[in-house]
């Protein structure tokens, strides 16, 4: 390693990016921040600057012959752009549209991804499913929500794929996710309610027993 060289964030880092990163490169850990996003989204020059350099994630071109790609990036796989859908430390990334202030974009990328990298058949796992973390990606992406930041009770909102979907709560209550008329293409929330109270990006999840989808 030289001390004071620029580092490449598609490709440094030597085998598996350990040497400064693990696994995934700097293009995904660059949004690895969910413990302050708010500081992300203003050391990004603001909510559309950061739309911008996360729409650039999933376009970004690998910039080398795959097959060289993935002499060091192995752990990268199920790519779109420079987004990793094939391990863990990319799961939440498609969600953090929400607070850049354009869900609509977290509710088209997660359909994609789903769609794309999920099928129901033999390539149905797009990496290493390490503890069921891909799985537990799918089955809370398809009911519509998703916890971005570990250790906290909240979980941003995305188009389920279901109509319904119920979930029993450890207080004995019924959680329940109705999104009527749900399909490929009606896909897009137009406003989102639990117990009757307009929400918008994210429900604390521990207390609520119903959330609403007209889609």
């Amino acid at each position: 390693m030289v001390i004071g060289s620029n580092i490449d964030p598609k490709l440094d880092g030597g085998k598996g990016y350990r040497e400064y990163y693990d696994e995934n490169n700097g293009w995904t850990f660059a949004w690895n921040v969910q413990h302050d996003i708010a500081g992300l989204t203003n050391l990004l020059g603001g909510k559309q600057a950061a739309e911008t350099r996360l729409d650039q994630l999933f376009r970004e071109s690998l910039g080398i012959r795959k097959s060289d790609f993935f002499v060091n990036g192995s752990n990268s796989t199920g790519m779109v752009g420079q987004f990793s859908m094939g391990n863990e430390p990319s799961f939440h990334i498609p969600y953090l549209y929400n607070y850049f202030g354009a869900p609509w974009k977290t509710q088209k990328r997660t359909r994609f991804l789903l769609d794309v990298w999920f099928k129901d058949n033999i390539f149905g796992i797009p990496g290493d499913e390490d503890g069921g973390g891909m799985t537990a990606f799918v089955v809370f992406t398809s009911m519509g929500i998703y916890p971005v930041t570990p250790g906290l009770p909240y979980y941003n909102i995305t188009s389920p794929i279901f109509e319904k979907t119920s979930i029993n709560l450890q207080n004995g209550k019924t959680f329940t996710v109705v999104a009527e008329g749900s399909s490929k293409r009606k896909k897009y929330i137009q406003k989102a309610f639990i117990n009757g109270k307009e929400i918008f990006c994210a429900i604390y999840f521990a207390s609520s027993k119903l959330w609403r989808v007209p889609l």
